[in-house]
């Protein structure tokens, strides 16, 4: 196939960014996105121009790092895949393909397609954690007894990888679907309940404090999350964020 891409070049989070044109040929149906991307920065360096700066890591729908806006929508035209697992098959020959970072105040451009998502670290470090005695004297977590409706809630909550989308998704940039998943993963579990009233209030307003944007249940989040996190997890963090701050926590 030979491909025209329209890719957002910027050199620093200050910088003024533009979109620059590209031609790529012999891009076969069954090579990645990302590999098409290898292919067009290979190019780019046997040029002597500056290759595009983009995130991965793992190349298995895992790590979440591989964050593209493809055609205005989060990690492309697949559902329920990464940027990393979307293939080229998902495009024509002669297509033009837009390729832009995630557009988020509180993601801001490190360069070209790479922002920096550490806003989402210190949502987790607030309060997504649980803490643990270590002394010696520990329960087994396989000994605790879980209703099997809760596991698999927590576990479908946890599979949030963290990747952004529903942010870049977001009308208002909102980061509840990430939030609501990590609080979710450890509110639904005895072991995380001992916490769970300072946990989803702190998580929420450090969420607020990052600068992201309010839920108006548009639900775009979930459409274009590639895990496909339930919207459920929202209501019930706001259930629970409601009842901690009825019970006077602060």
């Amino acid at each position: 196939m030979k491909l025209l891409l329209k890719i957002w070049r910027q050199d620093g989070p200050k910088e003024k960014g533009q979109m620059v044109d590209y031609n790529v040929d012999g891009i076969e149906g069954d090579m990645s996105f990302l590999e098409m991307m290898d292919i067009l920065n290979s190019q780019l360096i046997e040029k002597g121009e500056e290759p595009i700066n983009f995130d991965h890591d793992c190349r298995e729908g895992i790590c979440g790092s591989c964050s593209m806006f493809i055609n205005g929508e989060a990690h492309g035209p697949g559902r329920n895949v990464t940027t990393c697992q979307l293939h080229m098959r998902s495009f024509k020959d002669g297509e033009t393909i837009f390729i832009e970072p995630w557009r988020a105040k509180a993601f801001p451009v490190i360069k070209d397609l790479m922002v920096d998502r550490s806003a989402f670290d210190r949502i987790i470090q607030a309060g997504g954690y649980v803490s643990v005695n270590t002394s010696g004297n520990t329960q087994d977590a396989n000994s605790i007894p879980i209703p099997k409706e809760d596991a698999d809630l927590a576990f479908d909550a946890a599979t949030c990888i963290g990747c952004g989308a529903c942010v870049a998704t977001c009308k208002n940039a909102s980061a509840m679907l990430f939030t609501s998943a990590k609080v979710a993963q450890l509110s639904l579990l005895p072991q995380g309940q001992v916490e769970g009233k300072e946990r989803v209030i702190n998580m929420v307003n450090q969420m607020d404090l990052e600068g992201f944007g309010n839920c108006t249940n548009t639900g775009a989040c979930e459409v274009e999350c590639p895990k496909g996190i339930s919207l459920d997890n929202i209501a019930r963090m706001n259930r629970e964020f409601l009842s901690a701050t009825a019970k006077g926590k602060k």
